[in-house]
């Protein structure tokens, strides 16, 4: 079976840190494929980055990514996508609000779909931050058609092949499922856990969750329209 290379973006995580690396260890000492994490500390400025080196330095399968300072989650998962070297690469927060067990949800059709991402279901966030990412994923939808019902879900598999051909720009986190449509690739959701925040605090407040994926949705389009997509019939 293919490997997986987990992504955790992390920025000022340090409550949730220990957390997060006994779930990942208990997934990757579970699953029958090979695991490995790969920590990208975007810029923290409390406690994270120590924590990190120590979670690494324990554990087998575990890396990290440093940046020089904050610059943002799609820069964080770019950063990822870039220096996975294992066939799949999987996406889950520093925060736990998601479950690593349901990554063998994901895996599971992983062979036949490019990108498998999670639906949150019975979300136990509040009702503006849930109103709010309803509303954002509508007008999302209105733009890409990509049919999806959750880009925000922090739970997904994509095939690396296909991450480091997307052209990353900030925001386009939320876009990922529209952006494997544009390479012609398959994409599927599934419903996963969802658990309410108990350390830490959220990055997304209501102006970035509705007013920045407005103007996302522009430059997706500007995107779409520009794409280069070709593929090789015959080389010499």
């Amino acid at each position: 079976m293919k490997a997986l290379t987990i992504i955790v973006p992390v920025f000022n995580e340090e409550k949730n840190i220990g957390r997060v690396t006994t779930a990942l260890k208990a997934f990757m000492e579970k699953s029958k494929r090979e695991i490995r994490v790969l920590f990208v500390n975007d810029g923290s400025t409390d406690n994270s980055q120590e924590l990190i080196e120590k979670a690494c330095a324990a554990h087998s399968g575990f890396g990290y990514l440093e940046f020089e300072k904050n610059r943002g989650l799609t820069a964080a998962i770019k950063a990822g996508f870039d220096h996975v070297e294992t066939p799949l690469t999987g996406y889950i927060d520093a925060d736990l609000q998601t479950d690593p067990e349901d990554f063998d949800l994901l895996l599971g059709y992983s062979d036949e779909y490019e990108l498998v991402t999670g639906v949150r279901s019975g979300r136990k966030d509040s009702f503006v931050k849930n109103l709010s990412s309803q509303l954002a994923n509508r007008i999302r939808r209105a733009f890409t058609h990509d049919g999806m019902d959750d880009t925000g879900c922090p739970l997904k598999v994509i095939h690396t092949d296909v991450a480091k051909k997307i052209p990353m720009f900030n925001g386009l986190h939320r876009f990922l499922p529209a952006m494997v449509l544009l390479q012609e690739g398959k994409i599927k959701q599934l419903p996963v856990r969802h658990y309410p925040r108990i350390a830490g605090d959220s990055k997304f407040g209501l102006f970035n969750r509705l007013w920045g994926p407005l103007m996302d949705c522009f430059a997706y389009l500007w995107m779409k329209k520009k794409y280069i997509h070709y593929r090789i019939k015959n080389r010499l």
